[in-house]
């Protein structure tokens, strides 16, 4: 799809299927572990996500300076691997992204005995990476602003000569991205043992095995929004499992609430409309990667809505608070947010009307705000950011689209 260019319009009634792009988070996680444990560890269906792609050039890269780009994962997980592993880097990213906190993970690494200079502003990236002499297995770290910080130090635990003994002194934020690094970690042989106040991982060494990486629930979001602003047809999505790791399966019962029904089955899911709510309100502490979208399909359906645990929003890839209610102002919503980071829809309906939205380098403001096209024309200023997640989402959405329309 081009910048500028009109998003071509679904057929109505929705038919078809899907093959989902491979969970980054999934991927993420498996490659830091793979890169410690070494060629004993097989993985399979490794997602396309530019992140994703990023991390396995970087874990490889012979360099001194690690440009982690804009992923934020990416730079946590590398700022840890690098540290334990002892390997000398200065890792770095673009401009937002050096300006996103790196300090509670710098300064839980240097307790544990990392050696971690910053090259500029205290805190934040770009920093250096000169070596690590493990002093003590015990730490302390807050959990409530980004689980990645916890995942990046649990990751790396089990090759601490000493170990970890982690104390987590906040509740955690994104609890279930947290328990996808416990899943993973216990899949490759890894113990770990959660303590009232955190949790204690062992010097040890993985089991070795072959595993395979499953869909993305993220990048489902999509397209369970766009079949409940349709209200008729079906999606087959494929290769999502009812038991996933994946916090965002949280999804399911969400969308049931706007509409949509989920089926499981051995190769995917079947999405169906239902009945709807006339009003929506539900807490995304957990599963913050689907507040875009349920903002604007809320707000596409014209339902009041209230949503809550939107803070880490403001640390992203852009801040997703603002950016969501620039956007919606465009459309004619006024989106307020109270001093909690609350935010709320009006329930008024949207007036799309051939508008160029804005993407702010954030790949699910595109992917969130697309199926808003049932509604009107609309395109985008850069369609092609959805490559750090969902590098084909253009291409599936075509698929959706009359046979004799232009490509996405």
């Amino acid at each position: 799809m081009q910048a500028g260019h009109v998003l071509p319009l679904p057929t109505l009634p929705l038919r078809g299927t899907l093959s989902l792009v491979a969970s980054k988070s999934e991927s993420n996680r498996a490659l830091i572990l793979q890169a410690l444990a070494g060629p004993q560890l097989q993985l399979h269906n490794l997602s396309r996500a530019r992140d994703t792609q990023l991390l396995q050039q970087l874990l490889r890269e012979p360099g001194e300076v690690l440009d982690a780009r804009d992923a934020g994962t990416t730079l946590r997980f590398l700022t840890a691997w690098c540290a334990v592993a002892g390997r000398p880097a200065l890792i770095t990213g673009t401009p937002r992204m050096c300006q996103r906190p790196i300090g509670i993970l710098v300064e839980a690494l240097r307790t544990l005995g990392a050696d971690i200079s910053y090259e500029g502003e205290p805190g934040f990236p770009p920093h250096r990476i000169h070596g690590f002499t493990q002093k003590t297995a015990a730490v302390s770290i807050r959990g409530d602003v980004s689980s990645q910080y916890l995942s990046a130090l649990l990751l790396t635990a089990p090759w601490m000569p000493l170990g970890l003994d982690l104390t987590v002194t906040t509740p955690i934020a994104s609890r279930p991205y947290l328990d996808m690094t416990l899943a993973w970690m216990a899949r490759f042989g890894l113990r770990v043992t959660e303590t009232p106040t955190g949790f204690h991982v062992p010097p040890q060494a993985p089991a070795g095995g072959t595993y395979t990486i499953e869909s993305d629930w993220s990048g489902a979001g999509y397209w369970y929004s766009l079949l409940a602003l349709a209200g008729e047809g079906e999606l087959f999505l494929q290769h999502l499992r009812e038991d996933s790791l994946q916090g965002d399966r949280a999804i399911v019962s969400l969308f049931e609430t706007l509409g949509v029904r989920t089926e499981f089955h051995p190769d995917g899911i079947r999405l169906t409309p239902g009945p709807r709510a006339d009003r929506f309100d539900a807490d995304f502490t957990h599963i913050p990667d689907q507040a875009q979208t349920f903002v604007t399909c809320c707000a596409g359906l014209g339902l009041p809505a209230t949503f809550r645990g939107l803070h880490s929003l403001r640390i992203k890839e852009t801040d997703r608070i603002a950016a969501l209610q620039q956007e919606l102002r465009t459309l004619g919503c006024e989106a307020t947010v109270d001093a909690d980071e609350t935010l709320r829809l009006p329930g008024t309906l949207l007036r799309v009307h051939t508008p160029c939205l804005h993407t702010y380098d954030d790949h699910r403001m595109a992917m969130a705000f697309a199926p808003l096209r049932l509604l009107g024309p609309l395109s985008f200023d850069d369609p092609a950011v959805v490559a750090k997640s969902y590098p084909n989402f253009w291409d599936d959405w075509s698929r959706l689209c009359p046979s004799d329309c232009p490509p996405a």
